[in-house]
């Protein structure tokens, strides 16, 4: 990154003729920590600083993100995310700091001061501070029905009361830049929205920064396209983020401003603002930037006093929502079992922009200044003089005193995290588990890793204590500070908790709020932390179109993609076998690339939460179709299958069509149904609606995977059993 960094630096000040070099200024997605870096320090996700309450906490990850961004030769971020979130089934809940603004008004001052510096010092947005960024403006938390990118449909008087109210205090912390929303406002795109980028950020409120766009979001605008798009800057714009559209779009603005239609006006307070910032934070004098401060001191990525601000936010962003029998705090010498599948997986743990974008594709490896709940688990149990017996599936040889249960939302991010409702979808596992210890009279603690509150009733039910422990970022030890005592509970929900399923729009000060656990709730190990059985029946069931099982880079909702050997999958597992990591079709990590090594049996498998009764599609002559691409041909035997439980299922061979297809582009493979119901599957309990199985090599890519009428590319049964 560094190098990268310099590279950039020296192309644009390379000298041509008597033109002034202007220097690049370089800025990510630090949103909680500088997470695109191994290695780095990783912070809880907003949804949990959120729950901390703690304004100057704030400031201090600020200063910590700052100096560790400048290591790796960055000036900006863009952060913080200043959304106010209305609806959970947004997928950038966990991005927002609560359903109220008032923690994002009292948060974006001491944030932006502690990633920018204090204007009028010496060392502001220089040294070991960097540019800050204020998102999504206006209304991205506001979406109608939570949607990503949506129209946010409220009256201009609650639109400036819920959403613009956290933008007053960055701007009177000196915030260099604002970034653009994707969404809408009644139905008027904010990229193209002249009223509220230049009317209200610039002249009503004096902005002097910059407003640079998200990604080719200008594009979205009526009359444009990611490359041609002067409406955006005549409304306000100042800096399109355009990654793979730049060069169309420099062309058609250069062409536009020569021929007038952009006006020279425009064209001038764009560059002006532009220029301000950087001269601001001294580029033009600036060395290249593996010569500025802290360039290069990659100790100080994930060092222990970083590490010790995250650890303390994680202790304070931990909700405790029951503590019956003062379970909590775990015994000094108490023998502990650890379990499920979150407790020894910072895959996890630090959710969604995380080394990738959607946080998905890693491994142990690329934490190594991380540790997982487990390891923290079995560290602070030793120091008491017990023990911990980590087993994801829960099982034992020797009796434990008490179980803590480690589970939740696998990582996503953006559109990909959203909903339909605001129900867990547990594939069964989970709370199958907690039944069974409570069954056998093992005291049981949830630990519940998710991006927004969900409906957890039956969980909530088979739990002595819950800890809503939300996105915690890189330092298991926090969470295993609390579950051991070493301080009590302060977190406080940011986010009302839902009693239904489909309590998705449940926020604080609403006619007939009921929730089940409200706004600002949290216990203490103090207090009294009984809690009534709670009633299990799921008022919403599929949280999706149940015939699409892969699309847009993400399983059908209550479906899971599961890789590895046959009888032992999970969502993670090492690469020995099978790797499964998120690839491009037509939008960013819109597909998802399958790689077998050939080095023993393997599966890469779609698995529900619950079986399903696909009878009446398989009589309606359904298939599963699905479109991929064959980068490397399979060298050995390969079956699609349907599983129906243990020992019931049936398959159908594929690796023909799949040599067949021509190397390196899409196509569609589709086997009907009722292939696999001669194959031997029950069809009214499906648990497996895919699942591809190969010994041998094979590298595909898939991008979408229905239940549908099978059109081109079907698989006849006779020619594959």
């Amino acid at each position: 990154w560094l190098a990268l960094a310099d590279a950039f630096h020296a192309a644009s000040m390379r000298p041509n003729g008597t033109l002034p070099r202007i220097p690049v200024m370089w800025g990510s997605d630090a949103v909680h920590g500088h997470n695109n870096i191994v290695g780095a320090t990783l912070f809880p996700h907003n949804i949990g600083l959120g729950a901390a309450r703690n304004p100057e906490l704030m400031r201090r990850i600020g200063e910590v993100t700052a100096i560790e961004m400048r290591v790796t030769g960055l000036d900006w971020t863009f952060a913080p995310t200043l959304a106010v979130v209305r609806d959970d089934r947004w997928g950038r809940t966990y991005e927002g700091f609560g359903e109220h603004p008032e923690i994002a008004t009292s948060y974006a001052h001491p944030l932006i001061e502690g990633l920018q510096g204090r204007v009028g010092d010496a060392d502001w947005l220089r040294g070991p501070h960097i540019i800050a960024t204020a998102k999504h403006f206006l209304g991205d938390g506001g979406t109608l029905g939570g949607k990503d990118q949506g129209d946010t449909q409220v009256s201009e008087a609650d639109l400036r009361r819920l959403f613009a109210a956290p933008y007053i205090p960055a701007i009177e912390a000196g915030v260099q830049s604002i970034m653009v929303s994707f969404s809408s406002w009644n139905g008027v795109k904010m990229h193209g929205h002249r009223p509220l980028l230049r009317g209200v950020v610039k002249d009503r409120w004096g902005f002097d920064g910059l407003l640079v766009g998200d990604w080719n979001g200008h594009g979205q605008v009526p009359g444009c396209t990611p490359d041609n798009c002067r409406q955006t800057f005549i409304a306000g714009l100042d800096m399109a983020m355009a990654p793979d559209s730049w060069k169309g779009l420099w062309t058609n603005t250069l062409a536009q401003a020569k021929d007038g239609s952009l006006p020279m006006a425009v064209l001038d307070d764009a560059v002006r603002r532009i220029l301000r910032v950087k001269l601001r934070a001294g580029l033009f004098e600036a060395a290249r930037p593996s010569q500025r401060p802290y360039a290069g001191r990659f100790d100080l990525l994930g060092s222990a006093d970083h590490r010790a601000v995250a650890r303390q936010a994680v202790r304070e962003s931990l909700v405790l929502l029951k503590n019956a029998g003062s379970v909590l705090p775990l015994k000094p010498g108490a023998r502990i079992l650890v379990a499920g599948d979150g407790a020894d997986n910072l895959t996890m743990q630090t959710g969604g922009w995380t080394l990738t974008w959607q946080g998905t594709g890693t491994t142990r490896a690329d934490f190594p200044n991380g540790q997982t709940i487990a390891e923290a688990m079995a560290a602070e149990a030793k120091a008491a003089g017990g023990s911990v017996t980590h087993s994801a599936d829960g099982s034992f040889t020797e009796r434990p005193d008490v179980a803590v249960v480690v589970y939740g939302e696998t990582p996503y991010a953006e559109f990909q995290g959203d909903r339909t409702d605001v129900g867990f979808d547990d594939t069964g596992e989970h709370l199958a588990l907690l039944r069974r210890l409570k069954a056998a009279g093992i005291p049981t603690i949830s630990v519940f890793l998710s991006g927004r509150p969900l409906w957890v009733n039956p969980q909530l039910n088979a739990s002595d204590a819950f800890v809503a422990a939300w996105l915690p970022g890189s330092e298991g030890g926090g969470v295993a500070d609390m579950l051991f005592g070493k301080a009590d509970f302060t977190g406080k929900l940011p986010y009302s908790w839902p009693r239904e399923s489909d309590d998705t729009a449940l926020n604080t000060g609403d006619k007939n709020y009921d929730p089940l656990f409200a706004y600002g709730y949290g216990l203490t190990l103090k207090d009294k932390g009984e809690l009534a059985p709670l009633p299990e029946a799921r008022v919403t069931t599929a949280n999706a179109d149940p015939n699409i099982l892969f699309a847009a880079g993400r399983t059908g909702q209550g479906r899971q993609l599961l890789i590895g050997a046959p009888g032992a999958l999970t969502a993670n597992p090492g690469p020995d076998l099978i790797s499964a990591n998120a690839a491009d079709r037509t939008a960013q990590e819109d597909s998802v690339r399958l790689r077998w090594t050939g080095r023993g049996d393997a599966v890469a498998a779609i698995v529900g939460r619950d079986p399903v009764d696909l009878t009446r599609e398989a009589n309606g002559d359904l298939a599963i179709e699905i479109e991929l691409r064959v980068d490397r041909a399979p060298s050995a035997p390969v079956t699609l299958g349907v599983g129906c439980g243990e020992g019931c299922g049936g398959t159908v061979a594929i690796e023909a069509p799949l040599r067949a297809a021509p190397r390196g582009e899409w196509t569609r493979i589709a086997v009907p149904l009722a292939c696999f119901v001669r194959s031997g599957a029950d069809m009214t309990r499906v648990t497996q609606p895919l699942a591809i199985q190969t010994s041998g090599t094979m590298d595909i890519t898939i991008s979408g995977a229905t239940l549908a009428q099978a059109g081109t590319g079907q698989i006849a049964c006779s020619r594959s059993l």
